[in-house]
């Protein structure tokens, strides 16, 4: 951090250990949401929170490290991490609409 007071040095490790810990924990139930979540709609909305919380992860390690570079990847992360989701969505709503057409078909036949 500067190296000014050693006290203050280690509270903001602990601090930034335990938000990564925390994150880590997080990222690893959004997860499981992802895998298990009951509709598609959870599904997309785990993986945009995992997303985000990997970009917050990249920039605390930013700070930790004091690198800088790290910041750029973050940003390049949260770039295709937008793409992911739109992309996630569009195919969504694909797979909806054909089953929603399928089904009024089912009804008219039947």
């Amino acid at each position: 951090m500067g190296g000014s007071l050693p006290g203050l040095e280690r509270a903001y490790v602990f601090l930034f250990v335990g938000a990564l810990v925390f994150l880590a924990i997080m990222v690893i139930l959004c997860l499981i949401r992802a895998i298990i979540g009951p509709r598609i709609a959870d599904r997309v909305v785990a993986v945009n929170m995992m997303g985000t919380m990997v970009m917050v992860i990249i920039a605390i390690l930013a700070l930790f490290l004091n690198e800088g570079y790290l910041v750029d990847i973050c940003l390049i992360y949260a770039m295709i991490s937008f793409l992911a989701v739109i992309i996630l969505t569009k195919v969504y709503m694909g797979v909806y609409t054909e089953w929603k057409r399928h089904r009024k078909n089912r009804r008219e036949e039947g």
